[in-house]
């Protein structure tokens, strides 16, 4: 199925507030509370959409926040006409450090980047892997970044594993962070992996619905386990063509589990090519990695709701696989 290419449309931004608020510098805001016994944080974060309610709640802990000027707290209760006075504090800078990595860009606006990572390059510093990543490379990269949750970092949309190549979402500021998630948890979101399986998977289409949660005895990895122990996971698929003793696969997640698609597909006997974890030890065709892409995205864009169709074919080292496969 082909889909029209994401047109970098200039985005438009609508603020809409009953009644108008007034701006006493660009950090500060007033507010006057309009109804009885709401509480402030809550109040607060429906005033300011572009704000989290756990960023609210940060800036009353830290006192920027003051009510009829008195220092307040997250769980105070309104009074009609009880004045609030705000400082936005600026965005404390990211620890992490912005590298001069390449970026594989396929769509940006002031609010998102949508970018082709390749296998082997891992989403977010943690231990063991400080530097190199994805967020070292946007950091360098988006000189317009706001930040999210106070601070000047991207804000990762969803993740995919070191070594899955393809489309991932990073947002730029709290307000577009906020809107995909949400697209994500109500599943409005479509997402389209390519997988190579080992076997003749059959039948050529199906829908696998089992609990994933940590492995019983192996805590770094998933499992199948019971719905008391895991959380639902649900995994579409179809055969897109065979070759040889492997399947290619398109899966369609409906759910976002950790290593959902790999457990998935492993636990119907039926492993991703070159995943050594869930798989065979042994890395048959040598790939150095395992077979699943991030095909396609589709969703719906923070400045407008105008859907956006994103595609990434496949990186040469699994396409040079099918094509060795195929002779």
């Amino acid at each position: 199925m082909t889909f029209p290419d994401a047109e970098a449309l200039r985005p438009a931004f609508f603020f809409v507030s009953s009644p108008p608020l007034p701006l006493l510098n660009p950090m500060s805001i007033e507010l006057k509370a309009n109804q009885a016994g709401e509480r402030l944080d809550r109040y607060l974060a429906e005033q300011l959409p572009e704000h989290s309610r756990a960023e609210v709640q940060r800036w009353i802990r830290e006192g920027n926040v003051r009510v009829n000027k008195l220092p307040s707290k997250p769980a105070q209760r309104l009074n009609p006409g009880d004045s609030i006075q705000i400082v936005v504090p600026t965005p404390k800078p990211s620890v992490i450090t912005p590298e001069p990595i390449p970026l594989d860009i396929l769509y940006e606006d002031d609010d998102l980047i949508a970018v082709d990572k390749p296998a082997g390059m891992v989403v977010h510093p943690a231990p063991g892997h400080e530097s190199g990543t994805l967020v070292n490379a946007i950091l360098h990269h988006c000189s317009d970044l706001e930040g999210v949750g106070g601070v000047k970092r991207p804000g990762i949309v969803h993740r995919l594993d070191k070594d899955t190549s393809g489309i991932i979402l990073v947002a730029k500021n709290d307000q577009s962070h906020r809107y995909l998630q949400t697209q994500f948890k109500e599943r409005t979101i479509a997402k389209i992996y390519l997988a190579l399986l080992i076997g003749q998977l059959e039948p050529r289409q199906g829908r696998i619905d089992a609990p994933i949660g940590r492995h019983p005895r192996h805590r770094k990895r998933m499992a199948v386990v019971s719905v008391e122990r895991g959380r639902d996971a649900i995994t579409e698929f179809e055969v897109e063509a065979y070759y040889g003793t492997t399947t290619l696969v398109s899966v369609h997640p409906q759910t976002g589990r950790t290593h959902q698609i790999r457990v998935h597909l492993a636990s119907i006997g039926h492993p991703v090519v070159g995943d050594i974890v869930y798989g065979p030890k042994r890395d048959t065709y040598k790939l150095g990695r395992h077979f699943l892409h991030a095909h396609q995205l589709r969703f719906r864009r923070p400045s407008d709701d105008a859907e956006l169709n994103l595609l990434s074919p496949l990186p040469p080292d699994l396409q040079t696989l099918l094509d060795l496969l195929s002779t």
